[in-house]
């Protein structure tokens, strides 16, 4: 049985880390370390300056020891392996995410972020993430199929694994891709909206036109063409 981490960009209380602690369950000791709140583009940043809280959280699944964590996403993984777990988990794992994460925003996630330290830490790392619009349904179907797959793979420290779900009509999907690599493509064409204050200072904010931009046999490609991507990010290259 394995000793399993489980972190996220979400925060602790967010559904997809809820049903993957679920669903993981199974396979060994299940500890979470976790955001307390929304960390969303975090990316692999980590705390130097400040001090952050750790503390001991309600987690609605049976027999999970949970941690919640005012850090980033790395912090919890940090954290987690030097100072909260009694030894090195066997595995990480991050999400499952609110969003793709896949395409030029693995370099902005906080999911990547947090898998990527984990094998820094010399531990095998598998990244989830799910599509907002209904995206759970195809995860939920077929998330334990996924799993005992992944969970069972000779993972190394080189490189993530990175899995994502589409939001598509279940008479939609077509399956799973595996070794698909990361685009260099996008999902949303960004620009920033501005708002002048009452102080003459201007207020920025990001909205992104939703695009469908990616190469054959690139995660984007498989997910927009609704299927399960299943690909590796080494270095966030």
């Amino acid at each position: 049985m394995k000793r399993i981490m489980i972190t996220n960009d979400d925060g602790i209380n967010a559904s997809g880390i809820i049903r993957l602690a679920k669903s993981v369950k199974k396979y060994g000791e299940v500890w979470v370390v976790a955001p307390d709140v929304q960390k969303s583009g975090a990316s692999h940043s980590i705390n130097l300056h400040t001090p952050f809280t750790v503390a001991k959280a309600d987690f609605p699944v049976d027999g999970v020891r949970a941690f919640a964590v005012s850090g980033s996403p790395a912090d919890c993984v940090r954290v987690g392996v030097l100072n909260i777990l009694p030894q090195k988990p066997d595995i990480v794992l991050s999400g499952i995410n609110f969003g793709y994460n896949a395409g030029s925003d693995v370099m902005y996630s906080g999911t990547i972020g947090a898998a990527m330290e984990a094998i820094f830490q010399g531990i095998p790392s598998i990244a989830f993430s799910e599509g907002t619009n209904d995206g759970y349904i195809i995860t939920q179907m077929y998330l334990d199929e996924v799993l005992s797959e992944v969970m069972n793979m000779e993972l190394g420290t080189d490189k993530i694994l990175n899995v994502n779900f589409p939001t598509c009509d279940p008479k939609e999907f077509k399956g799973i891709l595996r070794n698909r690599f990361v685009s260099k493509g996008f999902i949303f064409k960004d620009h920033y909206n501005c708002k002048e204050l009452a102080d003459g200072t201007k207020e920025y904010m990001v909205e992104g036109e939703y695009c469908e931009n990616a190469e054959e046999g690139s995660d984007l490609k498989a997910l927009f063409d609704k299927y399960i991507s299943i690909g590796t990010i080494k270095n966030l290259e």
